[in-house]
């Protein structure tokens, strides 16, 4: 799949390279979570200039540097004297620097932490001494969230405050979305532009799974997914893991009863037992994998919450490929995927929701957005999909998502904007719609 989109961060990048050049060594770090596209971001943005790419593999330090030595020897040409460690390596790059223009791009980033943890230390005292004098441009990428933000954003880390820029990436627009699906199907539907969003979020590497296989319909995806080959099978296992560490059980499990539908904090006790509230709160403010939602404009405290996996691969990976793990064990792939396409209406109607909440964040004219309910658990008598207060704080959107719009109940959708005018929206000029697959 060809490359797509970046082009704010291609320019931030650009212009990163262009004051290393030209004045000094800039440090420049990118995050985002597995299969964002930080590489082939860094990749394109180094295309036509001099690059040293150094991919840090959890491995022996002394092998790690033979292996950069090679490849800095093969960009420049040059004999690279063998070093057995990172650090003296890094000053031997700082000091090129003073001779050459060039990118030093250092993938997986934080793989050093598990490596020796002083390299950091050591590296901060090396950029110190030598950014000045040099024309390095010195990228910096990883994967692990929890650990990048910790080497970077925690003050009493050796590199807090080195970096120049610190960009993280996020998914695809649904602009880029439908301009991927249309570059490899013309003639689309909604409903196609719908899955490839249910079962991707956005990611550039599971669209890229999708596209290089042809598959551009729900059918197909849904079967790509679940050969006994696919990546995807294990991917959420494999993402996870990465993030969280060997200790990922208990995190593993509540993400699971998330996914099952236990999304308030009784149900999650009564399904995990006590005492999981701190768990709730790491995957929440450490590894941002779940969020809170509450009632449009309700107050911090409110009891009325709810969770939800933020991850929209994520959210499927849970809902179907743990809680059906026994038909992947015992290779009953084509059961699953029946499953999944019959349950496909029901479930891609929630996906709904959140395609039409991102485009609202896309258009820059809402200050919150959000959902609203009251009434007792399992009644949706007063439950409203999506609200959302522009930015002049005098005009609400009050709006409720079908896949198809026949099924749209104009009066009973009434009594739920009255509803809501009378508890939260008195001050407001409320605006009304019902969305569907085709107002995608």
């Amino acid at each position: 799949m060809k490359f797509y989109n970046r082009e704010k961060e291609l320019e931030m990048l650009d212009k990163g390279r262009h004051s290393s050049f030209n004045l000094h060594s800039q440090m420049t770090v990118i995050t985002g979570r597995r299969r964002i596209g930080k590489t082939s971001l860094i990749l394109k943005s180094c295309e036509n200039t001099p690059t040293v790419y150094l991919f840090v593999s959890r491995s022996n330090e002394a092998a790690l540097c033979s292996t950069f030595s090679e490849s800095i020897a093969h960009v420049f040409n040059t004999y690279v004297p063998e070093e057995k460690s990172f650090s003296r390596l890094f000053l031997y790059l700082m000091e090129l620097g003073k001779r050459e223009k060039y990118n030093l791009v250092i993938d997986e980033f934080q793989e050093f932490f598990y490596i020796n943890s002083e390299i950091y230390s050591r590296m901060q005292d090396i950029w110190d001494r030598n950014r000045k004098d040099s024309h390095v441009n010195l990228i910096v990428s990883g994967s692990v969230y929890t650990l990048m933000n910790k080497i970077f954003r925690d003050y009493r880390e050796p590199l807090y405050g080195r970096a120049d820029s610190i960009i993280k990436l996020s998914a695809f627009t649904t602009p880029v979305l439908k301009q991927i699906l249309y570059d490899h199907k013309k003639d689309y539907t909604h409903d196609d532009l719908l899955a490839l969003y249910t079962y991707t979020g956005g990611v550039p590497k599971y669209i890229e799974f999708f596209m290089d296989r042809g598959c551009t319909d729900m059918g197909s995806m849904v079967d790509a997914m679940l050969q006994q080959d696919s990546t995807m099978l294990t991917e959420g296992k494999s993402m996870l893991i990465q993030e969280l560490g060997k200790k990922y059980g208990n995190y593993f499990s509540l993400l699971a009863a998330i996914a099952a539908g236990n999304n308030t904090f009784p149900s999650l006790e009564e399904e995990m037992g006590k005492n999981m509230g701190g768990l709730l709160n790491r995957l929440e403010d450490d590894y941002e994998l779940i969020k809170k939602k509450r009632p449009l404009l309700a107050k911090e405290g409110t009891q009325a919450v709810r969770y939800e996996i933020s991850d929209l691969f994520l959210r499927f990976w849970f809902r179907y490929f743990i809680k059906y793990q026994q038909y992947i064990e015992i290779g009953n792939f084509k059961g699953l995927a029946d499953i999944i396409k019959n349950d496909y209406p029901t479930y891609s109607g929630l996906t709904l929701e959140m395609y039409f909440r991102q485009q609202m964040i896309e258009s820059s004219e809402f200050m919150d957005i959000g959902s609203w309910w009251e009434g007792k658990k399992n009644t949706d008598q007063h439950e409203i999909d999506i609200v959302g207060i522009y930015i002049d704080n005098k005009r609400a959107l009050v709006a409720e998502v079908k896949r198809q719009r026949k099924n749209f109940k104009p009066d009973l959708f009434q009594q739920k904007v009255e509803a809501i005018r009378k508890k939260i929206l008195f001050k407001y000029e409320i605006e009304t719609k019902c969305w569907s697959l085709d107002d995608m």
